[in-house]
């Protein structure tokens, strides 16, 4: 994990990159926990009988759980030490170049693109998030993810 040791610092990498997250497996339990959340029970994700007839051979992530991961992949591959809150603000690009199939193992990395001073005291940053599947030749998940990072509080 690569550590920051304030937003000026931060602000100071615009360009590079932060980083790789750790790998982690994306199981059946995982898919069939976010179609149960959001109501997608799509049998691609969630019929293995089925899914083991269709175009990948087995059931797949589904992109949106896939791009779920990114805030706790961030958090693996870097910190920022006096911000006292963190939001997500939005999504410029998203793209699922290819599936995640049930049981693969992922990691992401990112590039920090920019990061500008907002109102309101709050850094926004905007990064490259790629995740990739362990042996895939493309990546699952690319996308640019805004976010800002307010200060801590004086004395916190």
């Amino acid at each position: 994990m690569r550590a920051f040791e304030s937003l000026a610092a931060l602000r100071a990498a615009v360009g590079e990159h932060l980083g790789h997250s750790p790998w982690r497996r994306v199981d059946q339990a995982q898919v069939d926990a976010f179609a149960e959340a959001t109501g997608d029970r799509q049998w691609i994700h969630i019929d293995p009988d089925r899914a083991a007839r269709g175009p990948y051979g087995g059931t797949i992530a589904h992109g949106f759980l896939v791009l779920s991961l990114l805030p706790s992949f961030a958090a693996e591959i870097y910190r920022v030490d006096g911000v006292g809150m963190a939001v997500n603000y939005g999504l410029n690009r998203v793209r699922f170049p290819a599936p995640v199939p049930t049981g693969a193992t992922v990691r992401a990395g990112a590039r920090l693109l920019s990061a500008e001073e907002v109102s309101g005291g709050a850094l926004q940053v905007v990064n490259e998030v790629t995740v990739e599947r362990e042996g895939g030749d493309k990546p699952c998940c690319v996308a640019e993810t805004v976010s800002r990072l307010y200060p801590a509080p004086r004395g916190a």
